[in-house]
């Protein structure tokens, strides 16, 4: 495989690698706010691209945590980096870097990843459930990743769900706001054995359940390969999480479904370089 780079946009930091026989070689990462102004947020992207990248890239893949046309290439929405909107970003990259440039949004990157380099090599039909800052999810379909209208494929964190949506209940949103810590926090005290944060990660167990039930009336997988920053803490939240799935009305279809958490180190960047692997 020639080497490519894949950039993940995160909400926090812009990471780039430099992705040689499906292995990182080298990586970069910035940090950004959400206060940056859209040409802020290009200086640190050129910067972030510029330490990896070689004369021999020729392709670049990026992760967009948004709407984006993967054809034209164009940015429509990125609601925690609010000031980068209708950016044409892969005609701008192309410019800059004399590359061809393949976007797509950053849940779809993990899926394809994961296809790509990763455990999803062996099925056919799978999803990628990505938890975390927000709740995202990856189709596989026949093996091939099915994007959708503008990538909006998959946007289980949006389904209606109790008083507003799954992403509020099963994220690190759920965390904040009903225990007033964040999900490191209490995944740290977990493993220590601290009761609060064992109810905490329990019930958010539940909920995680509750979106897979959705998952699987609506395309029925062989496999969730779960990922994202909270997937670490599954050990956490893995029995409860099963103990929902026993509700689900179809409990042949529960025997056969398999959950992995992933286990690919820097699979955003990976996920977003397989962009580029044809």
């Amino acid at each position: 495989m020639r080497e490519i780079v894949g950039v993940d946009l995160g909400a926090t930091n812009f990471k780039a690698g430099l992705v040689r026989n499906g292995v990182i070689v080298s990586e970069s990462f910035n940090p950004v706010s959400r206060d940056d102004s859209e040409t802020k947020l290009f200086e640190i992207l050129f910067k972030t691209l510029d330490a990896v990248i070689t004369k021999n890239v020729k392709r670049i893949g990026v992760g967009v945590p948004g709407v984006v046309d993967p054809h034209s290439g164009v940015i429509y929405d990125i609601q925690n980096l609010p000031k980068w909107k209708e950016v044409p970003l892969k005609s701008i990259l192309e410019a800059r870097y004399k590359a061809t440039v393949f976007l797509n949004n950053d849940a779809n990157c993990f899926a394809q990843g994961e296809k790509i380099f990763g455990s999803g090599k062996t099925y056919t039909n799978f999803v990628g459930l990505t938890i975390g800052t927000g709740l995202g999810m990856g189709i596989i379909l026949n093996n091939q990743l099915y994007n959708g209208v503008l990538c909006g494929a998959g946007e289980i964190g949006m389904v209606t769900y109790k008083d507003s949506i799954l992403e509020e209940y099963a994220s690190s949103l759920f965390f904040d706001k009903k225990f007033g810590q964040n999900a490191e926090e209490l995944s740290c005290l977990g493993f220590q054995g601290d009761s609060k944060a064992l109810e905490a990660f329990s019930e958010f167990g539940i909920h995680i359940g509750n979106a897979i039930h959705n998952i699987l009336y609506m395309y029925a997988p062989e496999a969730i390969i779960i990922g994202g920053a909270i997937s670490k803490s599954y050990s956490l939240f893995k029995k409860s999480t099963e103990d929902t799935l026993k509700l689900f009305a179809y409990p042949k279809q529960i025997e056969h479904l398999k959950i992995e958490v992933s286990s690919m180190r820097g699979i955003a960047i990976l996920g977003a370089a397989s962009l580029c692997v044809e």
